[in-house]
């Protein structure tokens, strides 16, 4: 099912990143360098977060990408998930509601999470019934500048 990914996965994860981005695109598609330049330094600083995988029958069928932060109005640290895919021919199977279940249990997750967080695109409306079915509520809307290269 899902575990931490591992180094040996990352021309996999790279794929399945390619396919969200292609599925679903945000405002800011993500290409393979960049996709390995965060898997490497989630491996370099742990404190970050971490790639997770989900594994069927030997194969990785979808991957999550678990980020850390501190809210001081939630009283703790929450655990983002700032992107999650599962290829189309395993989804409806249970895969995302045992992610969020395993992160609730600390299988995933290295210390307990005041909360769980996420977003989606605004026209993802499939994701958008999985997620409140589970739980989640829109909170405020998200918003975000990006800044030039630093």
């Amino acid at each position: 099912m899902w575990r931490a990914a591992r180094p040996d996965d990352d021309d996999r994860l790279v794929e399945l990143c390619l396919g969200l981005y292609r599925d679903d695109p945000g405002p800011h598609p993500v290409g393979p360098a960049q996709m390995r330049a965060t898997l490497a330094t989630l491996r370099r600083e742990p404190w970050r977060g971490r790639a997770v995988v989900a594994e069927v029958n030997g194969g990785l069928v979808g991957y999550a990408l678990l980020i850390s932060f501190w809210s001081n109005e939630l009283g703790g640290e929450v655990c983002d998930i700032d992107e999650l895919f599962v290829i189309p021919a395993h989804r409806g199977r249970g895969l995302a509601t045992a992610l969020f279940a395993a992160i609730d249990e600390g299988g995933l997750w290295p210390t307990p999470a005041v909360a769980l967080a996420l977003g989606t695109t605004p026209g993802n409306a499939a994701a958008r019934r999985l997620y409140e079915r589970l739980g989640f509520a829109p909170v405020g809307v998200s918003m975000v500048r990006r800044r030039s290269a630093v």
